[in-house]
């Protein structure tokens, strides 16, 4: 029998592992080294860090994360302690991509502004739909992502990417001497002092890939969901005349994700605990948020409204 800790708001898992399992679902801020003591499996999101600090003390042996990012699991710690860990990679690439299309709605709709072309940085899941979608618009697409290497794709390079009406950023969060290109502050002085004077900034992929305090002092206009230093995010920024749109970090928060997520951690517990049968997600009826034409600009307002409730609104957030 194992023990599963589960963060409460990641939707349905109810019943899922009761075959073989004693489950305790807890807010994510429930989630420290006393809960985790005597668990053998974890399912958490981005708001669980685990690291030594988390499982030292623990028996934890199997880690998924309801998430496409992972930059939140000490990947170097779980392999040299024989912790195996999963993500759930494209799990909600469909709403980050409509959360694009509805910031270029509103940016040419809403404000009337006239663009011609969008970089796409980061030509993973999510960047290869969000590509199509602009193609679809009639946009020219110029795609940058240097460690895909698949036949026939030549990544652009940086200055081509600043010539760009519109660039939009989905790579994961990587450092230096953890990949051949870190992402930390790709979008940094350097790289913002190259671009069009009216170039629009949106980050939907991970806080960190932007230097928001380069991007402040830029000028340019942009629109952020995700924040470094989340939940505690630069309000000088929220705030700016520049920052056309910002929301709490829920670009991927649709039905359609969440479930697409659970399921895959439910087959990677199953996988991993030598389960042969399926599990049986528990999808019950939700009813969902508002998703109407205007939508994220009613959330940037209510971000504005409560910036210090960075993480309620965000848990509270009814899915597209």
């Amino acid at each position: 029998m194992y023990r599963i800790v589960i963060d409460r708001c990641i939707p349905f898992l109810e019943g899922v592992f009761d075959a073989f399992s004693e489950v305790v679902r807890l807010a994510p801020e429930e989630i420290t080294a006393a809960a985790v003591r005597d668990a053998d499996i974890l399912i958490v999101r981005t708001r669980t860090r685990c690291d030594a600090a988390l499982l030292d003390t623990s028996r934890v042996r199997f880690i998924a994360t309801a998430t496409i990012g992972f930059d939140h699991i000490d990947t170097l710690y779980c392999q040299k302690h024989g912790i195996q860990w999963t993500a759930c990679p494209g799990c909600n690439a469909q709403a980050v991509c409509d959360y694009v299309e509805e910031v270029l709605r509103y940016y040419g709709l809403a404000l009337g502004k006239d663009f011609q072309s969008i970089a796409v940085v980061g030509v993973g899941h999510v960047g290869s739909l969000v590509a199509r979608m602009a193609e679809r618009k009639g946009l020219r697409v110029v795609l940058c992502d240097p460690l895909r290497s698949d036949a026939g794709f030549v990544s652009a390079p940086m200055e081509a990417v600043a010539g760009c009406d519109v660039i939009t950023f989905h790579t994961p969060l990587t450092h230096a001497g953890e990949s051949a290109c870190p992402t930390y502050h790709l979008c940094d002085a350097s790289f913002l002092s190259m671009c069009k004077s009216d170039a629009l900034i949106i980050n939907a992929a991970r806080g960190g890939i932007v230097d928001e305090e380069a991007l402040l002092q830029s000028g340019l206009p942009c629109v952020i969901d995700c924040w470094e230093g989340e939940p505690a995010i630069n309000r000088d920024l929220l705030f700016s005349r520049n920052t056309l749109l910002g929301s709490y970090h829920i670009a991927g928060y649709s039905v359609q994700g969440k479930l697409n997520a659970s399921q895959m951690c439910a087959e990677a517990v199953y996988r991993w605990a030598g389960m042969e049968t399926k599990p049986p997600v528990n999808f019950s009826p939700v009813t969902r948020g508002d998703s109407g034409e205007g939508w994220l600009e009613r959330v940037t307002a209510q971000l504005r409204m409560q910036p210090e409730k960075f993480e309620t609104l965000r848990k509270d957030y009814r899915l597209r």
